[in-house]
This record gives C-alpha cells, sequence and structure tokens, in this order.
C-alpha cells in the first residue's frame, strides 16, 4: 500500500507540525480578541453564549436545531477562554463549512456526521428562530466533528484490532487555540483540510474514490452473465458484455470490430483486470475471475472509503525511517529518511493463523537461527506427526529440551499424552537448509511472538495470493533488507553477510537502523499512474470497518487526552 510515490508525503511534516504555524497565529488572535474582554463588559451575545457554555457543562445532552453537540467540554473551554465572544463573526465562514462539510464525501466520510443538514440551513439563512449562541455552538460542533474525523479517522481502530499500537495523539496541540487558528485563517476549508493525510498515497485513493463514484452515478457496470469459462477464441454473446464491463473500468478500450468475439487484446484486458484484482493473470475468465467482474460498483467505493479511513489512522506514522508490511498486499517495502529504498515479496498468515496488525520497532537480526517450534504449532502439526512417525525429529535435525535448555531423550516421550496440552517441553531445530526460517530473523520484541524471516520455500512467492505461514512474516529478499539494517558497509557488506551465514553459526547482531515495523492490512491501493488495486479480503476485515464508518458519530479517546464531550 505505501508505494514508492508516498516517499515525498512520508518526508514532509505531518498534521501535527503543519498544523503547528497555524496554531501560533491562532494564539495571537485568541490574545488579540480577548485582551480587553471582562465580564462587566460582555454584551448581549456573550451572556447569551455564557448561559449555554454553562448548559454544556452541566446537562446530559443538548440537542440545537436538531442535532447533538457532542463536543461539550472542548466547545466550553473555547469559548470560556475568549471571555464567551461569538467567533462565527466573519461573513461566509457558515457557507465554508458547508463547502467543508459536503466534500468530506471525497475523503469517504458521511456529511450528515457534521451537521450538514442544519449548517447548510444556517448557511442559507433558513433558520430565522435560531438564537446567536445556539448558532455558534452547532457550528463549532461541526468543525470540531470533521476535524477530528480528517485526523484521526471516525472509527477507533483500538476497538477493531486487539493489541492496536499505533499513536493515535494530539502531541503538542492543544485543542483550543488550534480551533482558533481555523476559524482564524484566510479559507476555512482549506485549513480544516490539513488536517487531512497528505500523502500521496491517501490523495490518489481520494481521486480513486471520485471516479468510482462518478461510474455508480453514471450507472456502474455490467454483469456477466454464469457459464462456461471464457478464453481467447470464444465466440459467445457474454463476450460483448464482458468486453463492455471492461470498458467501464478502462481496462479495455472500446471499438473492437466484433464485440462479441474474445480475441487477443479482449484477454490483455482480462489479465491486467485480474492483475488489478489479486487474482492469477491467466487471462481466462474463470470462476473467481467472473466473481470479481460481478462486484457492484458500490462495493468497491466502499472498499475505497475503507482503506481511506486506515490511512488516516496511521498517517501520523509513516515518515522517517519505516518499515510496512502489507498484509493484504503480501509485501514490504522500507522507507529510510522518507524515500523508498527496498521492497520484496512477502508470505503470510493463512486465514486461520493471521498475522496480526501492530507496530514495533526492529531491535536485532540472528543469523543461521535455531527454530523453536511454538504451542499451536506443536499442537495442531507437529504433535499428529511424532505420535505416528518417531523418526521425524531426527531427520529434520529437532531435539526436544527442557526450560534449561538441557537435552530431553525424545523416546520416552508418550507423545499421545499431550494432544490436549499441558507439553512441558520445547522442540528446538537447528540451523540448516530445512530450517523454516532459513538464513535470517528479524526480531522486533512484541507480544505476538511475530517477526520477519527468510525461508527455504522460495517457490511460494511465485504465488499471486500468498497466505501460508502460521503468522510470521517470510520474506523473499531477506538479505538485502538485512545489510540496509545493518547499515555498516564496511563491516556488513553483502559479501561480510553471506561469509557470516556461510560459517552455520548461530549469531545474533544488533542493527544500526531500528526502524519502526508496521503491519498494516490494506484491501486498495492506486499506482502513481492512477491504476486502482482491489484486493481480496484475506481475513474478512473490511465490513467491521465499514460498519464502523456507518455508526453513529462519537468521539473516541486519544492517547493522553480524554475525549473532549
Amino acid at each position: 500500500m505505501v508505494s514508492e510515490a508516498a516517499a515525498a508525503g512520508a518526508s514532509s511534516p505531518g498534521p501535527i507540525r503543519r498544523i503547528s504555524g497555524m496554531l501560533l497565529a491562532g494564539t495571537l488572535a485568541i490574545a488579540a480578541a480577548t485582551k480587553s474582554v471582562t465580564v462587566e463588559g460582555a454584551d448581549a451575545g456573550s451572556e447569551s453564549l455564557r448561559a449555554r457554555v454553562a448548559q454544556l457543562r452541566t446537562e446530559p445532552a443538548i440537542r440545537i436545531d436538531g442535532a447533538e453537540i457532542a463536543a461539550r467540554r472542548l466547545i466550553a473551554a473555547f469559548y470560556e477562554r475568549r471571555g464567551f465572544r461569538p467567533a462565527w463573526v466573519r461573513p461566509g465562514q457558515a457557507d465554508a463549512l458547508a463547502v467543508a462539510i459536503e466534500e468530506s464525501r471525497s475523503h469517504g466520510l458521511d456529511p450528515r456526521d457534521y451537521h450538514a443538514a442544519a449548517v447548510g440551513r444556517l448557511a442559507s439563512g433558513a433558520t430565522p428562530g435560531l438564537d446567536e449562541a445556539g448558532r455558534e455552538l452547532l457550528l463549532t460542533d461541526a468543525l470540531l466533528r470533521l476535524a477530528y474525523h480528517l485526523h484521526f479517522g471516525k472509527a477507533n481502530p483500538r476497538e477493531l484490532y486487539p493489541g492496536w499500537n499505533f499513536r493515535r495523539s494530539l502531541g503538542a496541540i492543544d485543542p483550543v487555540p488550534a480551533l482558533e487558528a481555523i476559524l482564524a485563517a484566510p479559507s476555512l476549508k482549506d485549513a480544516v483540510e490539513r488536517y487531512a493525510p497528505e500523502l500521496p498515497l491517501y490523495q490518489r485513493l481520494r481521486e480513486a474514490l471520485l471516479r468510482y463514484r462518478a461510474m455508480e452515478a453514471a450507472g456502474g457496470w455490467p454483469q456477466v452473465a454464469a457459464g462456461a469459462k471464457l478464453e481467447q477464441g470464444a465466440n459467445d454473446p457474454r463476450v460483448a458484455t464482458l468486453r463492455e464491463r471492461l470498458v467501464v473500468t478502462g481496462d479495455i478500450e472500446p471499438g473492437a470490430a466484433d464485440p462479441a468475439q474474445f480475441d487477443a487484446a479482449l484477454e490483455t484486458a482480462v489479465r491486467r483486470f485480474q492483475t488489478r484484482h489479486g487474482l492469477e493473470a491467466d487471462g481466462i475468465v474463470g470462476r473467481r475471475t467472473l466473481a470479481a467482474l460481478n462486484v457492484d460498483v458500490g462495493r468497491r467505493v466502499d472498499q475505497l472509503r475503507v482503506n481511506l479511513e486506515r490511512v488516516r489512522w496511521v498517517a501520523q506514522d509513516l515518515a522517517g525511517d519505516y518499515l510496512v508490511v502489507d498484509i493484504a498486499g503480501f509485501s514490504a517495502r522500507l522507507f529510510l529518511d522518507g524515500r523508498p529504498v527496498w521492497s520484496s515479496r512477502v508470505v503470510v498468515g493463512r486465514p486461520y493463523r493471521r498475522t496480526p496488525v501492530f507496530r514495533a520497532t526492529l531491535d536485532h537480526v540472528v543469523l543461521n537461527p535455531t527454530w523453536t517450534v511454538p504451542p499451536t504449532i506443536f499442537r495442531e502439526d507437529l504433535l499428529p506427526k511424532l505420535a505416528q512417525d518417531p523418526g521425524y525429529l531426527e531427520r529434520h535435525h529437532m531435539q526436544v529440551v527442557d526450560a534449561a535448555g538441557r537435552p530431553v531423550n525424545a523416546p520416552d516421550i508418550a507423545w499421545q499424552r499431550y494432544r490436549s496440552g499441558g507439553f512441558p517441553y520445547q522442540v528446538v531445530q537447528a540451523p540448516g537448509k530445512d530450517n523454516p526460517l532459513g538464513q535470517l530473523k528479524f526480531m522486533l520484541p512484541n507480544p505476538h511472538a511475530v517477526y520477519l524471516h527468510d525461508t527455504p520455500a522460495g517457490q511460494l512467492f511465485e504465488r499471486t495470493e500468498r497466505a501460508f505461514s502460521s503468522g510470521c512474516i517470510r520474506v523473499e529478499q531477506a538479505h538485502e533488507l538485512a545489510v540496509l539494517l545493518l547499515d555498516d558497509p564496511e563491516g556488513w557488506s553483502a559479501d561480510a553477510l553471506r561469509a557470516a551465514i556461510g560459517t552455520g553459526e548461530t549469531r545474533t547482531v544488533r542493527v544500526k537502523r531500528r526502524v519502526p515495523v508496521m503491519l498494516l492490512y490494506f484491501t486498495a491501493e492506486v499506482d502513481e499512474d492512477g491504476t486502482v488495486r482491489f484486493r481480496p479480503d484475506l481475513y474478512d476485515r473490511d465490513p467491521r470497518v465499514l460498519a464502523a464508518l456507518g455508526a453513529p458519530f462519537r468521539f473516541s479517546p486519544v492517547d493522553g487526552r480524554r475525549a473532549s464531550r
């Protein structure tokens, strides 16, 4: 998901740094606005605001023009610091907010979460019965809701992913001056937009969302009827429908001499479609390709919305040095100083042994690693083999050890006794050509016991879908990654690394580049040329994110600060 084109965004200031300049201006604006304010000098509007703010502090719920005010504590603090002076006094501010709310659709968000109808009435002057204090609270709450979602995302990933540990923080931002800065900016809409990720990968997803919504508005694409597989040489009425379907998404140009003839150009288009959708690119429309062709355009729109949300969750972390493993994309990419320097195909966990989503720091590399069989693999995979084949351990250079690392005589163990658990020892495999960790292991301490490693099963990297592991990440270009992370051209060149591995000795080496490793999950991405790629939802994670995007609005806590309600 994090492609080479992310480099510019990754090395540019994140949302917090971008906003810091605005904060200074906002703070100065606050000082100028409140310099001469006294309680005795408060006008009627201020007194009305004072009364409403008191309600925010004491009432369990406040509704204005049918809209519930969510950010009660933060709005109260904002107006208290202003001396209860109105903030929405510049001409056109409400109109600009209405435009920004409507454009939240381009981020995959729902304008209804930001009081779209009520703000629209205010902007058009269609709420004559609403007093100034009510107008202030409604507009401010709408603005805060929108900025909050653009910066953090609507859903709280910690409620969706057990063990989520990415940053979800305001950092040094004080939300009250930040709000003041938005209102003082020459363009309120532009100031709000700055809270969204400015990463190229995010902008390309937004552009794709616009294109697919346009397809949806134009009626989408036709469904290809079920039937026998379609391949080059076929002459079938369904071929014309297939061609029309691929024209809509730009996989083939219109104007074939015989639309019902499956020619070479159509085969090329089918291969392109298959590649874009994470399918085996054989140019044949079989069962899986037909199913992908017939996915409704509305579902593709939702898929883009879900992945825009996922980028918002992690945008703060995508800067400087980092290594991203895209689980659903079966790929890994390393960025150093914000620039892409390495990429590789990877193998990830099977659907029933899923690779978790988390963030950790890569600490060291192990050369010629031993492999300690994890409890789940021992119980489900190894134990049944040992019960039937006592010579399995010896043939695979494995031995049983106790808690102190002392060898245990395997023939004396009654393996059948431990089918339900309670095995008191560990099974360790020595380094060698059949060791599943290969020649290198990359350690990033984490509670999931997941790490990156080499593998002797290189043939699996040729598969389109590469979910074959028990949760850890098998890396195709592991040696190149090790040289980059060791970052020592003299001591750890590629040749020096090969020589050290050639000794067969197990050795632990601290890396000079202790990069954050982010295991993420994206089911859609967009290339630099605008090519949109959809992937199968390997672990069926998209529906929960989509449901969270459609749920009623609520603020979720952020790091180091309780939700301002």
